[in-house]
């Protein structure tokens, strides 16, 4: 079975360069140093005109815990609505209860909210009590594909735990590994899991074009550099592509 790869991208820039490179398919974001929330109608609509690519776009309402009252959850249904009028060909939901379990009720409403597009389950699995008992509930809710790192800090060392949720799953949703996924372990962590599809943001430090710079004024975290951002690298993106496609 052909590798497949998702890259998660959070400017125009990264998603020309994903698509560049060679992914699949984009999992499309805003605010990666909150680990990612809902982008903007505009990102989703230029991104859309990016070709060769799927996309697929992230909805989550803010950073922090899974855990979402009723008013986020209408945030959450709004989106996938505005993502689905932008031409997404997916969505990547996900909601939590208190006790660590799979919340159901929220889930079933964005995925009837998603119907007729791909749905992704997204790590907020990695923060469940029971991960076999949850990937039962995600599967039941009819998503097509679970991110994972295994409940570790990457997927290479998820590995042996993605490779129980893949068995598991038989064939009944695609496991697709993802965290710290780079050249180096990408065709690792798909032999190790015997997965196919695999996640990897794909980025690398870019240099701001200002050529005045003010520096000791931080727009986010205290003590963050204005002028350096992460983007995708194109570079890195054929690296992993090349990577995967060696795997017999």
């Amino acid at each position: 079975m052909e590798s497949v790869l998702e890259v998660c991208a959070a400017s125009l820039a990264s998603v020309k360069a994903a698509a560049q490179g060679g992914a699949a398919r984009i999992e499309l974001c805003s605010a990666l140093s909150e680990g990612g929330v809902t982008p903007s109608a505009g990102l989703i609509s230029m991104a859309r005109k990016v070709e060769g690519v799927k996309l697929h776009v992230l909805i989550r309402p803010r950073g922090g815990d899974f855990v979402y009252d009723a008013a986020e959850t209408e945030c959450m249904m709004a989106d996938i609505r505005m993502a689905a009028e932008c031409g997404a060909d997916g969505v990547v939901i996900g909601a939590l209860r208190c006790d660590g379990s799979v919340d159901e009720d929220v889930c079933r409403a964005m995925v009837d909210a998603a119907k007729g597009m791909s749905i992704t389950f997204h790590r907020a699995f990695d923060l469940c009590r029971e991960q076999a008992e949850a990937l039962e509930r995600v599967i039941a809710l009819g998503c097509h594909r679970l991110l994972t790192s295994g409940g570790a800090a990457s997927a290479f060392e998820g590995s042996q735990r993605i490779a129980e949720l893949n068995r598991q799953a038989a064939g009944r949703i695609v496991i697709m590994p993802g965290a710290g996924v780079t050249a180096a372990n990408a065709a690792e962590i798909l032999r190790l899991t015997g997965c196919h599809e695999i996640h990897a943001s794909a980025r690398e430090k870019a240099d701001s074009v200002m050529a005045y710079r003010h520096h000791g004024v931080a727009m986010g975290a205290a003590g963050s550099d204005e002028f350096v951002r992460l983007e995708t690298s194109q570079r890195a993106v054929a690296e992993i592509l090349d990577a995967i496609n060696r795997l017999p």
